[in-house]
């Protein structure tokens, strides 16, 4: 590369600096608080009802090495995040059914207004990085927002995962669950005993009452397809419309994003199909809320 090229490239990051924007042209936060990692890593922030950039230069750190103690930014099939059980909020354990899905769509509880939040679930674009337009068209309606790759479900120890899900319970709205946290216990096929807390990002309309939609890729599509927009692919090559892929060897044909999750699926969850469990809202782990920037207020 010659010098007047990187002399370019010096004088182009410096000006988007001096105007206050970082590398993906969102405008850069004046504090160092992180509330989500984009799917390239890069670190984010929530301030004045948008989302903003963590300024490196000023406050360090970066996607793999991070010490502020408010986040984790463990990969996401790294095991040593904390196994404690978090504090329970729900008064009792209720009974429910679970599916599983991966759609690639804006999640509903990325929309504003949803609930009393602290900001609306992160989503991101094609390349990864996170929107600061919570009103961005979904990408399954022909907008740029997708699902963020890095909202998929990982082993935290042999008998407890973390997640995300689609769900649909009694007696509340989406006022009462979004960004909720909720431990759940499964009680049928081979991981009976086995928990997974997961964090409610989304709901849908084809669930029945206390019915918790796993998020995991190649799980299925489902009802809607943006993965096909977001990846460019025929995403339709990922298995059965419901239920996705058969064995483990179908998530070689996912993007390289998405194949730690699908592997899940085989290794930790043993491949259940949708297995029977009991569940009761817990306090969120910040390994969770690290990831959508979004938590109850």
């Amino acid at each position: 590369m010659n010098s007047k090229l990187l002399l370019s490239i010096a004088a182009i990051i410096g000006a988007a600096v001096a105007a206050g924007t970082g590398p993906h042209g969102a405008p850069l936060c004046n504090g160092c608080t992180i509330t989500g990692t984009g799917g390239d890593n890069s670190l984010w922030g929530w301030e004045n009802e948008v989302a903003c950039e963590i300024d490196t230069a000023k406050c360090g750190g970066n996607g793999n090495n991070n010490n502020n103690n408010n986040n984790s930014w463990n990969n996401n099939n790294n095991n040593n995040n904390t196994s404690s059980q978090p504090r329970v909020i729900s008064s009792g354990k209720r009974t429910g059914k679970t599916t599983r899905y991966w759609d690639c769509c804006k999640p509903s509880c990325s929309w504003s207004g949803k609930a009393s939040v602290s900001s609306p679930v992160n989503t991101c674009n094609r390349n990864g990085s996170i929107i600061s337009d919570v009103n961005a068209r979904s990408g399954c309606d022909g907008g740029e927002a997708f699902m963020c790759t890095d909202q998929q479900p990982w082993a935290v120890s042999d008998t407890l995962s973390y997640g995300f899900a689609a769900a649909s319970i009694s007696g509340g709205s989406e006022a009462s669950w979004c960004c909720a946290c909720y431990k759940l216990t499964f009680t049928s096929t081979s991981i009976a005993g086995k928990q997974m807390i997961v964090q409610v990002t989304n709901t849908g309309g084809d669930l029945g009452e206390n019915h918790f939609d796993l998020q995991m890729p190649g799980g299925g599509l489902g009802i809607f397809d943006g993965c096909s927009t977001q990846f460019n692919t025929n995403a339709a090559s990922w298995g059965e419309r419901y239920g996705g892929l058969r064995s483990a060897d179908g998530c070689a044909n996912l993007p390289a994003s998405l194949q730690k999750g699908c592997q899940w699926r085989f290794d930790w969850f043993e491949n259940a199909d949708n297995p029977a469990m009991e569940f009761e809202e817990v306090e969120c782990p910040a390994e969770l809320t690290a990831k959508t920037g979004c938590k109850r207020l």
